[in-house]
């Protein structure tokens, strides 16, 4: 247990990747968490023995352990937000670090983000990740975090924000005091510090959201502005350990296709519901030819981690879809595109969103069975939310089965 190790969710988000990283972290000596995709839009929930739950969004699902965090230049920070988070868990800033170049978000980009929302439901947590990105791309000198050290040059691109979106809001004044208080508060950092932290032992990278909403490989435009997949991982670090993590069911937020979706499946979530900004909580059968696909595009994964092993048993209806059926067409894979096509993208949305499930079954083994379709290993079971409830497995107790792969072009 010396590698570092990357944990990524290969469904729509919402598998349990807090609850994975906070089992690494307890499994061994973690030296950080890093966290390497997304903002303030993440909701990681951890649940320690005795019942203490806590919502991760900005600092890393290892907290609660005393594991520090790192949020790398991949990541979008939201100093309120932040703020908000620190006061919950007793203000750990001791344990964290900022990577300086990691862009900033303001009420501005959220206000932005739920205006644009309100006019055309996409499906985002309302939080301003899109906004923040699509400025930056847009604006060379969009606000990052090392401008908090400098109230300056911070306010000269405050104020451009502010003038950008065309409206006000929160005064400029009030946010240049709250970012430099933030700035005063933690450690910011160069971007080196992410190869001395690798350097001094063991790292968990904890993303994001899910592959199945990665803003190259999502269903466009259904997806995040954010990059989902281990790519991140691959530009920080030169050898890591790929850790997908996936339900017992799929489960999607808000708006898109999701083919095994089924209202009548009664899955009640104790930390998920529906969302003002995102929409419903929608659940269905295990999707393996979309976490397939997850994998795929992914690049592959080492190992998996399954959570919610403890609802088969309560859901006797609850199955596994292994093919759709589409354009009276039956098929068990969903072919990728070339990279970054978002047109190939948009139309593989539509021709999903014509699928129907084909194949369903109910295994006697539900993490021996999801390990042969998706190709890997199971290493961690999750029976419940509790940190007591997690299960470590040997790699090849669950032996992977081959996978066919037709050669036909889906769309």
């Amino acid at each position: 247990m010396t590698e570092h190790v990357a944990v990524v969710d290969l469904g729509y988000g919402d598998a349990g990747k807090g609850t994975v990283v906070d089992a690494l972290c307890g499994r061994r000596t973690t030296r950080a968490v890093l966290r390497f995709n997304g903002g303030a839009q993440a909701a990681h929930n951890v649940v320690t023995a005795d019942g203490r739950h806590h919502t991760f969004s900005q600092f890393g699902s290892g907290t609660l352990r005393g594991v520090p965090t790192h949020l790398t230049r991949f990541m979008i920070v939201d100093p309120l937000a932040l703020s908000a988070e620190a006061a919950a868990l007793g203000n750990p800033y001791e344990l964290l670090t900022v990577d300086g170049d990691a862009l900033l978000s303001t009420p501005w980009h959220r206000a932005a983000n739920r205006r644009r929302e309100r006019a055309d439901r996409h499906g985002s947590c309302g939080m301003g990740i899109g906004e923040t990105m699509a400025y930056a791309l847009g604006n060379p000198d969009a606000p990052r975090v090392a401008d908090v050290l400098n109230p300056a040059r911070l306010r000269r691109r405050l104020e451009k924000v502010q003038e950008a979106y065309g409206f006000g809001g929160t005064p400029v004044d009030d946010v240049v005091d709250a970012f430099t208080a933030f700035g005063r508060a933690v450690r910011i950092v160069h971007e080196s510090w992410t190869m001395r932290l690798l350097a001094e032992g063991p790292c968990v990278f904890e993303g994001a959201q899910g592959v199945l909403l990665d803003e190259w490989r999502g269903w466009h435009p259904h997806t995040t502005w954010s990059t989902t997949t281990f790519d991140n991982v691959a530009e920080l670090c030169p050898s890591f350990r790929r850790l997908g993590v996936v339900r017992t069911y799929t489960t999607r937020h808000g708006a898109g296709p999701f083919v095994t979706e089924n209202p009548l499946l009664d899955l009640p979530e104790r930390h998920n519901g529906h969302g003002e900004w995102q929409g419903a909580f929608r659940t269905g059968h295990f999707d393996a030819v979309a976490h397939r696909y997850a994998v795929q595009v992914a690049g592959g994964v080492d190992e998996l981690a399954v959570t919610h092993l403890d609802v088969p048993a309560l859901h006797g209806e609850l199955k596994i879809c292994t093919s759709y059926r589409v354009d009276g067409e039956v098929v068990d894979r969903i072919v990728p595109g070339p990279a970054r096509d978002l047109a190939y993208q948009e139309r593989l949305t539509g021709w999903l969103s014509r699928a129907r499930p084909g194949a369903l079954h109910r295994p006697a083994d539900w993490a021996a069975e999801i390990g042969g379709l998706l190709g890997a290993p199971v290493t961690l079971e999750s029976y419940g939310p509790r940190s007591t409830d997690k299960r470590f497995v040997s790699a090849g107790v669950h032996p992977p089965s081959r996978i066919r792969l037709p050669a036909y072009c889906l769309v």
